[in-house]
């Protein structure tokens, strides 16, 4: 698939910290060996390495807000985003500017009105099985194009409970709209 993929998932230690008068959110963007929800016919787990090259080749991602690029909070190239893969996952810091978009990620992650985090990738290697009747998609190296700390997170466990199956189908067609977008910039 040649267009970006986005991901959302619960937040993973999703925080705004104030280090010497800086601001910074801390989070998780993915996390490994984990599965997704259900994808539209298929599920997908993240391999460890999957970042390792884009990080590597000191790719210019950005941190946006919900994926929208006039909310941008920082980015690799001006050393305001920082990325790094850990046991865990793909770690991320980004120093807030003093911005709207700014304040206003920061008062809503301290409110806990945000909680979640989400990339936008494009798969380089995958492999794909089935496991009980499931289409398995793993991947194992992408091109990295932005981590968001995102209003509705639709990756595992925590939000499943909270949101109804119209919603998420509602969500999935949001992103691939957004998708689509992306794939023209």
């Amino acid at each position: 698939m040649d267009k970006p993929e986005i991901r959302f998932l619960p937040a993973c230690e999703l925080r705004v910290d104030g280090e010497g008068g800086t601001r910074k959110i801390v989070g998780y963007a993915a996390v490994f060996n984990s599965f997704s929800e259900p994808l539209g016919g298929f599920r997908e787990i993240i391999r460890p390495g999957a970042f390792s090259r884009a990080i590597a080749n000191n790719a210019d991602v950005r941190a946006l807000v919900d994926h929208d690029p006039s909310r941008i909070l920082g980015r690799t190239a001006s050393r305001t985003l920082r990325l790094r893969e850990d046991d865990r996952g793909l770690r991320y810091e980004v120093d807030l500017p003093d911005t709207s978009a700014g304040r206003d990620i920061a008062e809503s992650i301290r409110r806990g009105d945000v909680s979640g985090s989400s990339f936008a990738f494009r798969a380089l290697k995958d492999t794909w099985r089935t496991e009980n009747g499931e289409d398995i998609r793993e991947l194992h190296d992408v091109d990295l194009f932005d981590v968001s700390p995102v209003t509705y997170p639709a990756y595992p466990a925590t939000d499943a409970a909270m949101r109804s199956r119209d919603q998420w189908k509602n969500q999935t067609s949001n992103d691939y709209a957004l998708r689509n977008w992306l794939a023209t910039l």
